[in-house]
Formats: C-alpha cells, structure tokens, sequence
C-alpha cells in the first residue's frame, strides 16, 4: 500500500544553485502565504548566520499541498562541509531534486549527495536551474549531468530521469530549454506523477527512525524523522531503542506535530510516510528509532562519514581573558562542544592533553568556522589552534585524506592555477574548455586547501568559482609548503598610535587601525618575508620643544585589511593560536613573550 496523498522529496545541490530560493517560490505559488503577507527572501534561512552568508547550514523541513496532495520538501545544505546534514535526511525522504545551476553544471557537492541518493535508490528529477542567466548552457549541462549519473554507475530507470528547466528568482518551469515557463506548475506536476508516494504499512508495529533534534526552552529536545511503519498516537506508550546499542528507554509521545507551510501543527496521530516531529522524549539522539512497546527492534542508521580535519579549542589565557566573554570556564565551553554533537552527528568532540582544550573534528574549515561564530555569538570566549588534517594508518601506510577539487575560471588565469595546485601536490584529472572559461578537475590532499582559497581569488582576480568534496583517503603525499610569509608581530602591551603603526606598515601589511589594545605577542600584520618581525605599534613620537605630539596628523596610514574568521583560520600557521571573543577576533602567537619565544625557536634550531 502506498500514500498516494502524499510526497516526501528532498532539494539536493552545490552550494549557491538557488535551492532555497526555488523552495521560496514554491512555497508562495502553492498558496502557503496569503495574497498580502510580507515574505523575507530565503525564508527557509532562518538563523542569522544563514541569512548573512547566503547560505543554507541546516537541513529544513517544510511542505506544500498542489492537487490535494501534500509535498513534504526539506531544502539541504549546499556546501560540502555540511554534507552529514544531508547524508542522513535522505532517508526521510523517497526522492530527490537534483539542481544544477545552468552555467556552472555539476561541481563537487552535486556529485557527493548524488551519489549518496543512488546508493539509497531514490528516483531524481533533475532540475537545470538558472536558465535565465546570459551565460546558461542547458545543453550542455543535461549532457554533463548524465555523464555524471553513468559515473555514478545509476540504474536504467535512474538514467531516464525527467528533466525541468527553471528559474527560481523569477519562478518559472518549463520541459524545454528554448521555451519560458510563466509558472512551477510543470515542476510540480513532475514531482507527483514521477515520484513514489511513500510506502504505508499502518497494520505493522510503529517505528520512527530520528533523522534531526532540535531544542526549544520549554518542551526540551523535539525528535524529527519519518514515521517508517505503524501509527502513532498522542500520548502513546513508546520505547526508544538504538541500532548501535543495547539500551532502551520508556517514554511517551507527548505532543506530535506535522510540518504545514512553514508552521508545526498537532495532530493526535501519524501513518506510516508521514514526517513528523515529536517533544517528551529527554534522552533522544539523532539516530536513534521510536518504536511501539510490543516491537522494540531498532532500524539501522546511515553511517555518517567520518570528520576528516580537527581543530583544539581551549581556554583563553592571554591578558585580555575574561573582558568580553560571559562563558570563559573549560567547564563552560566543554559543556557547549559537547551539547553540539547531539545535534550535529558529523562532528566528534574529545577532551584534549590537557583540562583546559579539547580537540574538535569536522567534515571542514566551515564546518568548524559556523560553531565558533555560533559560540562567540552567545557569549563564549576561547582560543583556537590551527587546523589539521586526521591521518589513518591502513596496511601500515600512513594515509591523508584527499578532495575531489572542481574550479571554473576564465582561460587567462589556468596557468597561475594549476601551477599553484602543482606545488600543492594537487593530481589533475581533467580540463575541460566551456567557452571562455574551462573546467579543471583535480584530486588533492585536505591540508593543501588550508590557506589556498584566498590565494585563488587573488590569482583569478574574483572571477574563479572553486569548490570541493571529500574524496578518499590516499597515500602521504610529502612536505607541503602552507604559508610563505611571516606575521607581524606587537613588541609591548598598549593601545595603537598613528606614529607607531606609520612606522611598522613599512614593514608589511597591517590588521589593525590606531586605538586598539594590543598586548605583547598579537599578531598584527603580515610580513611579505618568511620571518615573522617584532613591531612596535604603540610607539608614540618623542615630544620636544621643536616637534609637537599633534604633527602625528600628516602621517598617512593604509587602510588596514581586517581578516574574517574564515580569513583568520587560514592565515594562522602552526605556532599561532584565534583568540574569539564577543566583541573581537585577534590573532596571536602561542607562546606571547619575544624572548621567551626566540629562546624556543633557537632551541628547537639547536636540538
């Protein structure tokens, strides 16, 4: 028996293809939203992060009713850093969306979770979206995707799948390239005669596999997932069992919810199909399968991949400590990292050598970048180490693990990017001309990417797209060169002057302006040389009955470059440490005395 009132589909692509916009207008055309009704843009980006970066960090659910029939549509995350989010919602779900930007055509995520709903053998509806931009290539872009299906090795049936071309800004579909659609109604009619309905076995035990958390003040941790099999009822009696363990816990379906437009709304009860949401149930993990008492057999997890790079958070101890953040205590921020991975499945928290740092493992530099911002937003303070890749040992090799690299760039700038990946250790494995732009492909270890972002954007002058996924782990590749400038380095604690800082921009590039605390150890700028320089910035001219202390006002200094935290993550060599705080970012050395420091680094010379 099968729901045929219903379509679970998930939206599956790169990061910035315009997902959560074509779930915009789906939303406003299927009647969700009255007639007058104010609507953001993104309005599935919901956290304040999302909506300043433009992109989607957490999987949301949402729904939709076209011809009596309900969409469920939960709209993924794009980048790959966040691939466990979507790795484990596909099983909520009976099929995909599969949307290729019109231009730039399948890059490395679009691969990655694609590959992910084939192996679960979800049906896909490919969606060319974009179609509107001078530069689409739809053609050609059916062509790579389909290429990319058989890479995939997809069955016969997964080969036949329909294609739409859309554009989501204007809220347009259509079956071919050449004609413009003046609505989504072709893409929903694709969505209900293409896709299977969910299977609904109601005369089974229930069972509900946990696919997301999330936490809300008053009615604690609230279980996400599709109801599997059975039917469950407001207040029911249940146990909640684990694939991986022998544990089980009795509890009790206190409230359910069903997910309507962009609301929750109760329901007494759920059938099989239906994804539901589900509060009363304090222990519960991602993971995790809610059954009916008398059939208490977990259903099995999808093994989500494992973190490949890590980072040590600790406690601040600079002289600054404890000014501007409210939670600075180990016990605070091991109490925050832990909390994270209940909902977070992709992320793996350890105590670190010593109580005061804890090592955290992730999928990537963004990855890990998004829980900084989130804790410094609710008032943590904490140092952070460099980032570092997680080595395996197999068959007594020491293997690293690899990405699959995808960069688009205009063919004036190939040159000065495969000779800069060249030297990274970086295995092309492809080229491919598109017009005045081409297409490399290379197969390259993680630590190489560490600090190359920014390089690439200088190299391309703005105009290259870069993008890359976890491909496998791969023999050790040797030395690679990570950061062939030095820091600039404060001399004394104090504030900037104008003279002082006039003084060390001669020296290299600065990060701060006049009349910023600094102490002995921050890094204040970048030398164009691999030594790192002690800078004094808080050297005030000497005043004297022929020069006058206001004269600083001639001097003129350049504008300082003020790194972001991303920016930050990649600048920091292995000797340096972020200082993140509410209010500031700094930069600093591990060990902050100059002298105490060249003692150590002659030493280590020496040894």
């Amino acid at each position: 028996m099968r729901n045929e009132k219903l379509r679970n589909i998930a939206i599956i692509a790169h990061v910035d293809h315009g997902k959560t916009t074509l779930v915009d207008e789906m939303l406003k055309q299927s009647g969700t939203f009255r007639d007058n009704q104010v609507v953001a843009d993104r309005v599935m980006d919901s956290n304040d992060l999302e909506r300043e970066r433009g992109i989607t960090i957490l999987a949301k659910n949402t729904s939709v009713v076209y011809k009596d029939v309900k969409i469920n549509i939960i709209d993924t995350p794009g980048h790959a850093d966040f691939g466990g989010e979507v790795e484990r919602v596909l099983k909520m779900v009976d099929g995909v969306l599969l949307l290729v930007d019109a231009a730039e055509g399948p890059m490395p995520q679009t691969r990655f979770v694609l590959s992910k709903a084939l192996e679960l053998g979800h049906k896909v509806i490919i969606v060319v979206n974009k179609v509107d931009k001078p530069d689409a290539r739809p053609y050609e872009v059916c062509d790579e995707v389909l290429e990319l299906l058989m890479d995939l090795d997809a069955t016969n049936e997964q080969l036949d799948s329909p294609i739409i071309f859309c554009s989501g800004r204007k809220g347009t579909a259509s079956l071919s390239p050449d004609e413009e659609g003046t609505d989504l109604l072709p893409l929903f009619d694709k969505i209900i005669d293409q896709l299977d309905p969910p299977v609904s076995e109601t005369e089974l035990p229930f069972k509900m596999l946990v696919s997301a958390i999330e936490y809300n003040d008053y009615v604690g941790r609230i279980a996400v997932g599709k109801v599997e099999q059975g039917i469950v009822r407001q207040n029911q009696d249940i146990i909640v069992s684990n694939y991986h363990s022998d544990k089980t816990v009795k509890a009790k379906a206190v409230n359910i919810y069903q997910i309507e437009g962009l609301k929750k709304v109760p329901v007494t009860e759920a059938i099989a199909g239906d994804i539901i949401t589900m509060s009363g149930i304090d222990s519960i993990e991602i993971g995790d399968t809610v059954c009916e008492v008398t059939d208490a057999a977990p259903l099995e997890f999808v093994k989500i991949s494992e973190p490949t790079i890590e980072m040590i958070f600790s406690v601040n101890n600079g002289p600054f400590a404890g000014r501007e953040g409210k939670f600075v205590t180990s016990r605070h921020i091991r109490e925050r990292l832990y909390k994270e991975t209940l909902k977070d499945v992709s992320l793996k928290v350890y105590d670190g050598d010593s109580a005061e740092s804890f090592r955290v493992c992730g999928r990537g530099e963004m990855h890990i970048s998004i829980l900084i911002e989130t804790m410094r937003r609710e008032g943590y303070e904490f140092l952070v180490g460099p980032p570092k890749v997680l080595y395996k040992e197999i068959d007594g090799a020491k293997m690293e693990p690899c990405e699959r690299l995808v960069a688009d760039v205009p063919e004036e700038f190939v040159g000065a990017v495969i000779d800069k990946l060249g030297r990274r250790k970086a295995e092309m494995l492809s080229m491919t001309p598109q017009g005045s732009r081409v297409k490399l492909e290379f197969l390259i270890p993680s630590r190489s990417l560490f600090g190359y972002r920014s390089e690439f954007l200088t190299d391309t002058k703005g105009e290259g797209i870069m993008g890359s996924v976890f491909d496998s782990y791969q023999e050790y590749k040797g030395e690679i060169p990570r950061r062939s400038t030095g820091s600039l380095i404060a001399f004394e604690t104090g504030d900037s002057v104008t003279y002082g800082l006039y003084n060390a921009q001669e020296r290299g590039e600065l990060f701060i302006g006049a009349g910023i605390p600094v102490y002995e150890g921050m890094i204040v700028g970048v030398s164009p040389k691999s030594e790192d320089l002690a800078v004094n910035v808080c050297k005030k001219k000497h005043v004297s009955n022929m020069r006058a202390s206001g004269s600083d006002e001639a001097l003129r200094l350049v504008p300082p470059t003020i790194l972001s935290l991303e920016e930050s993550i990649e600048f920091i060599s292995d000797d340096e440490l972020i200082e993140v705080t509410p209010k500031n970012i700094r930069l600093r050395k591990q060990i902050l005395s100059n002298v105490a420091r060249m003692k150590a680094k002659n030493g280590n010379k020496n040894q």
